[in-house]
């Protein structure tokens, strides 16, 4: 045991050493606004236009023209960030998304819903579907954190970026590169500014890899 052990560390120190995030000024864009700026290495503020979303089939409409900032990433991996809005209508939205294709995504963040500020995830499969979650008082900002698992995306908020709550999982196809960033969509209003602070992406230890490494040490192999 303390040579399955052994290799296992080894593994973990092997795959954490890269844990820094993209630069953002080296992201690419889908459906670029006509404002945005960097304001560091993990900063980021767009205004969103105008008549912008993504949604599919579910309610009769697909759409594609939401503003995503983003970076590919492949194999098991962390996104984070910290989210605050100025919404000024029903349903502006401002958070991270995770998409294969426009047929298979994820979005999640804040969502202006019945007047109020709320946690909201879309998971599209071909056709979306739609969770919302109430925040305890009214926050001015949310951490966002989504983990990618082998086939699993984990969806985590948090108030302080200590204490994370999960509110949500979904199938991802595993063994596929995804773009991974951050997005706002003004559906039904006139636009609004949306903030990012301490956007981040790391790579994560394989548990596959770290499994087979266990497998061979106990079978012999090394």
């Amino acid at each position: 045991m303390k040579k399955v052990s052994g290799i296992i560390i080894l593994m973990i120190n092997i795959l954490t050493v890269n844990v820094m995030a993209q630069s953002m000024d080296k992201m690419n864009w889908e459906n670029e606004p006509n404002q945005w700026k960097i304001n560091n290495k993990s900063g980021f503020t767009m205004s969103a236009l105008p008549l912008t979303d993504i949604w599919a089939v579910t309610q009769g409409f697909t759409v594609d023209n939401a503003h995503f900032y983003y970076g590919v990433y492949g194999g098991e991996f962390e996104v984070k960030v910290k989210v605050s809005a100025k919404f000024e209508s029903s349903f502006d939205q401002a958070g991270l998304m995770i998409k294969q294709d426009y047929k298979n995504w994820i979005k999640t963040g804040f969502e202006y819903v019945d007047g109020k500020t709320k946690l909201s995830t879309v998971v599209t499969h071909n056709a979306s579907d739609w969770s919302i979650l109430d925040l305890d008082g009214s926050p001015t900002f949310i951490w966002l954190k989504i983990i990618r698992r082998i086939n699993t995306l984990y969806v985590y908020y948090s108030y302080n970026d200590k204490e994370y709550t999960m509110m949500r999982t979904c199938w991802m196809e595993d063994n596929c590169p995804l773009k991974v960033g951050i997005m706002a969509a003004s559906p039904e209003g006139s636009g609004f500014n949306a903030f990012f602070e301490n956007y981040e992406v790391k790579h994560l230890p394989d548990l596959r890899r770290i499994k087979w490494a266990a497998e061979q040490q106990e079978n012999g192999l090394h």
